[in-house]
């Protein structure tokens, strides 16, 4: 197993609590929705009709995302490498009385048969924190035929602008480009990734790239994840954005 999975697991272990306090509320679990601004996904549409499918979080945290899912008629399994995370999962399945598998895994090998879903997914979620050359196939493996890859992650954009340190991306740029990239902020190792490499990953890993769709935030939005700075940049940046493929 790889170290940045232990790292990352005792990371989000250490700050869960602290995690869902902060942040828990502004995830609704009533409707599905994207990124650090929320925008609906009747809005934009990246998922589609899920009634009926089998569907995967990868890195569901509390699975606020996945109950969500739920509600409209998915069949939802929720994965996460983090016990403490599972166990606000769990506590938030209770109280609006929602019923599916939580695994405890790591997104880069999932305990699951070939061709178990329809759909793979996440919101910020493990494709933010794993390294994206065995997360990919592990999807690519996962899916029937046919099946939807969805993920939402910091922009490259952004994090070619965000330099170590700061609360939010500035006007120039401050990393270097080339490379799938592994950097460590606050005991929790991320991956920047050129916009090349990533469609690069995903063909190679069984996929045809279908959409990018970069976020810009909504006028007057605001969110706990973002700065006032950072929320001005996003106007004018795509701080986040969504990449849609589909299983050859």
């Amino acid at each position: 197993m790889a170290s940045h999975v232990d790292e990352n697991r005792a990371g989000w272990n250490a700050q869960s609590d602290a995690y869902q306090a902060e942040h828990g509320a502004f995830l609704r679990v009533d409707r599905p929705a994207w990124g650090v601004w929320q925008i609906p996904e009747e809005e934009l549409q990246v998922l589609g009709d899920v009634a009926g499918l089998d569907v995967l979080e990868l890195g569901c945290g509390a699975a606020q995302w996945s109950i969500a899912l739920a509600r409209q008629g998915a069949r939802v399994t929720g994965l996460d490498f983090s016990s403490q995370q599972l166990m606000h999962a769990r506590r938030l399945l209770a109280e609006h009385g929602a019923d599916f598998p939580l695994i405890e895994a790591n997104a880069e090998e999932v305990p699951l048969p070939d061709a178990s879903f329809d759909v793979v997914f996440c919101d910020h979620g493990a494709l933010s924190f794993t390294d994206p050359r065995r997360t990919l196939p592990e999807a690519a493996r996962l899916l029937r035929p046919g099946g939807l890859l969805a993920f939402s992650i910091i922009s490259t954009f952004a994090d070619m602008h965000w330099r170590e340190g700061d609360d939010e991306p500035g006007e120039r740029l401050v990393r270097d480009y080339f490379g799938i990239q592994e950097f460590e902020a606050e005991g929790i190792v991320s991956y920047t990734v050129p916009y090349g490499e990533w469609i690069r990953v995903l063909v190679e890993s069984g996929f045809e790239v279908l959409s990018l769709t970069e976020l810009q935030r909504p006028e007057g939005a605001e969110s706990p994840y973002v700065t006032a700075a950072g929320a001005e940049w996003a106007r004018r940046w795509p701080l986040d954005h969504i990449w849609r493929a589909r299983r050859r």
